[in-house]
């Protein structure tokens, strides 16, 4: 989770105190609103008595149905903290599609995230923009180091409409720019969307599962969108496919109709020259032989 700033901190303290939670637990909600655009939250922690999820001015779920008091206090942290994050326009972005984040084991499978503009690692400048509290301005977040490094999806990339990780993979889509940026292990591959209108993502069971997501042609598969970059260089080059060679050709190719014909015509021209005494019959013969062979 991103580091509080001392506003912040305060602020999560009196919210914890407020409600009954503690700090962590409280900061474990805050991240979840901010991945749910302010609008709805997707938790996992014992204070909250297990996973659950809120939705504004709808319906709150915790794992024990009957908990209504529970229930009752996790609708008001929530809600508090939407209007709280809701200060702070550089947390929340409109998008085309809502955030979700998955708060549980790796054994989950669904991990649809929204356009919320979000960042999960701390060179997001977006951290440094402040709204105004109920006692003046109020930064969330410390802002990052001046000489911080860039994100992890490289610099080429700015602002990410959302962004998720789950079961070792991670990925930030960029709608205007076309562009789906994936770590898995370290590797960072960006792909281009195409016109793909991307409304959410999946991921398969299982460490390093592959990523599909939802568009206006269905459910696709990220791997199969073009790759730009592998670790910021283009990718190889696909080798050329394999075409047979053509055919040798004949060094002597069947003469067609007319080159017999002047073969014939050159030979009893040949032959005129051997009456008159000009060839000798060994220098006709060898000739003959030679244009003969050419038929």
């Amino acid at each position: 989770m991103r580091p509080l700033s001392p506003a912040g901190q305060q602020a999560i303290h009196d919210l914890a105190q407020r409600h009954g939670f503690s700090p962590a637990a409280v900061h474990c909600m805050l991240e979840a609103v901010i991945n749910g655009n302010g609008s709805m939250a997707q938790f996992n922690h014992p204070e909250f008595g297990g996973s659950g999820q809120w939705m504004s001015g709808g319906m709150t779920m915790v794992s024990d149905l009957f908990n209504h008091a529970l229930k009752s206090r996790v609708d008001g942290l929530c809600s508090e903290l939407s209007s709280l994050i809701a200060q702070q326009p550089g947390l929340i972005q409109s998008g085309s599609f809502q955030s979700q984040s998955q708060g549980g084991g790796p054994g989950q499978q669904q991990a649809s995230y929204g356009g919320g503009q979000q960042q999960n690692s701390s060179g997001g400048q977006q951290q440094q923009q402040s709204g105004t509290g109920p006692v003046g301005p109020v930064s969330l977040f410390v802002p990052p180091a001046a000489d911080a490094a860039g994100d992890w999806w490289g610099s080429s990339l700015r602002w990410p409409n959302s962004t998720g990780a789950q079961n070792g993979v991670r990925y930030a889509y960029f709608a205007q720019a076309r562009r789906l940026a994936i770590e898995v292990g370290g590797r960072v591959t960006i792909y281009d969307t195409l016109d793909h209108q991307i409304g959410g993502f999946s991921q398969q069971q299982g460490f390093g599962g592959s990523l599909t997501f939802s568009s206006q042609y269905g459910l696709v598969e990220v791997a199969s969108l073009p790759v730009v970059s592998v670790d910021g260089a283009p990718p190889p080059e696909a080798p050329a496919e394999w075409a047979p060679p053509p055919a040798p050709s004949d060094g002597n190719p069947a003469p067609s109709g007319r080159s017999q014909d002047d073969l014939f015509a050159l030979i009893e021209r040949l032959a005129d020259l051997r009456a008159k005494g000009i060839l000798s019959d060994e220098e006709f013969a060898a000739k003959k032989t030679e244009l003969l062979s050419r038929l």
